[in-house]
């Protein structure tokens, strides 16, 4: 399974609640954004207001929590900061949002508590003041992404430090929808 499946899956009442923080925040409805809906451990991706895909995901163990230290998954409307590996093959092992030059294979038998971040990298960066952005809870200085994860398997459970994790597959198909600046909200 590549953590894509067939869109709308359920997902209605999160994207009504993700739809009016965005009106909220911008005063209409971006052509394209991301929705992350904690409680459904699932990422949509809408297009002119219509989910066109959508991926299970993981966020943190320790829930919603933007503040600094808490290993949660912020809050609230953001937007990607920076997309980075586009030309990496599947795999690619990443640290300080670097390509290291390493490849992880699934089944491979590194260390399972390492928690590798793989593939491609979306930066988030918080667009409110004092939930996700600014000092004690900024997005953006807590290295909160959205990237690919050497635990597959549990995708679909909260078990991250705060990122949201999805398959190599689901995140390299995500990476090439997605544009730098595109609005995500997590709820």
């Amino acid at each position: 399974m590549n953590g894509e499946s067939e869109s709308g899956r359920g997902e209605g009442a999160g994207v009504e609640r993700a739809e009016a923080c965005l009106r909220q925040c911008f005063g209409e409805m971006p052509g394209r954004c991301l929705i992350v809906n904690v409680s459904a451990q699932r990422l949509v991706l809408l297009s002119d207001g219509a989910v066109t895909n959508g991926y299970d995901v993981s966020t943190a163990r320790s829930g919603v929590n933007a503040r600094e230290g808490s290993r949660g998954t912020p809050p609230g409307v953001h937007r990607i900061a920076e997309k980075i590996g586009g030309k990496m093959p599947p795999g690619a092992i990443f640290r300080s949002r670097v390509p290291t030059g390493r490849i992880w294979l699934p089944g491979a038998t590194d260390d399972p508590d390492q928690d590798l971040i793989l593939s491609r990298i979306l930066t988030l960066e918080g667009v409110e003041d004092g939930i996700n952005r600014g000092p004690g809870v900024d997005t953006l200085a807590r290295h909160v992404y959205i990237h690919g994860t050497n635990h597959e398997r549990d995708i679909g459970a909260p078990v991250s430090g705060g990122c949201i994790r999805m398959t190599s597959a689901g995140v390299i198909d995500l990476y090439d929808r997605v544009e730098q600046g595109d609005p995500v909200v997590i709820i």
